[in-house]
């Protein structure tokens, strides 16, 4: 019989004692994080490229205008499919749970980094929450209008006047998720300790301790170890 699981999923555990180690990204998972982010960087810079004559100088990234307009639709699929699978991987941990709201009321405590005058979080705090929901949205609306522009194989399916308005909308969510993916890498440089998460696979006890106390707590309360098959 499984464990029910509040604020930690299968994979995170403890791994060792001395010093403390917690495991919080699978290699799988962490595989999977890092092409949804190769994949959101080369269309934004391919995206740019495309975007105002000024900017054509990056095509020279990709080998020319003529193949960055080819490359950047197939990477869109590429992103959205990529991100589906970290989605399903990480979507029930990011639901909101009762101590978010009271962590954002304080959220001039985050700023400051006084973190003992927070409620204690589970894997994810609303910030880091705020960031996965802005994602799933953007990435959907971006997949959306750019089939609706995608002129090669499905430029039949709207019309012209309809197309206009998707080029509109598909360059502001451009914006948006360029400015959540810079929040996202920001608040991973800010909070010391969180890139290695996601290059090794596991943070410190202290670490985990300060930061997502309850998730620290529910992995010790069961031994450190996975759920139990």
């Amino acid at each position: 019989m499984r464990d029910r699981l509040y604020y930690s999923e299968a994979g995170d555990r403890i791994e060792s004692t001395r010093p403390v180690l917690v495991s919080r990204y699978r290699g799988f998972t962490r595989a999977n994080h890092w092409v949804t982010a190769i994949s959101l960087i080369v269309l934004l810079l391919s995206g740019m490229a495309l975007f105002h004559p000024s900017l054509y100088f990056l095509t020279g990234l990709f080998g020319g205008g003529q193949t960055t307009r080819w490359l950047h639709p197939f990477v869109g699929v590429l992103l959205f499919f990529s991100f589906f699978i970290l989605f399903a991987q990480l979507w029930r941990l990011n639901l909101p749970k009762p101590e978010d709201r009271t962590w954002v009321s304080q959220i001039g405590e985050v700023v400051k980094g006084e973190e003992e005058k927070l409620p204690e979080m589970g894997k994810y705090n609303p910030g880091q929450k705020f960031v996965f929901w802005g994602m799933s949205v953007l990435i959907v609306v971006l997949i959306v209008t750019g089939i609706m522009i995608w002129e090669q194989f499905f430029g039949h399916l709207v019309s012209i006047q309809t197309r206009r308005w998707a080029v509109l909308v598909h360059s502001l969510a451009a914006v948006g998720i360029t400015l959540v993916f810079i929040l996202h890498v920001y608040a991973a440089i800010w909070t010391r300790g969180t890139l290695r998460a996601m290059t090794r696979g596991t943070v410190t006890g202290g670490w985990a301790w300060r930061h997502h106390r309850k998730w620290l707590r529910e992995l010790a309360g069961r031994g450190g170890r996975g759920p139990a098959e």
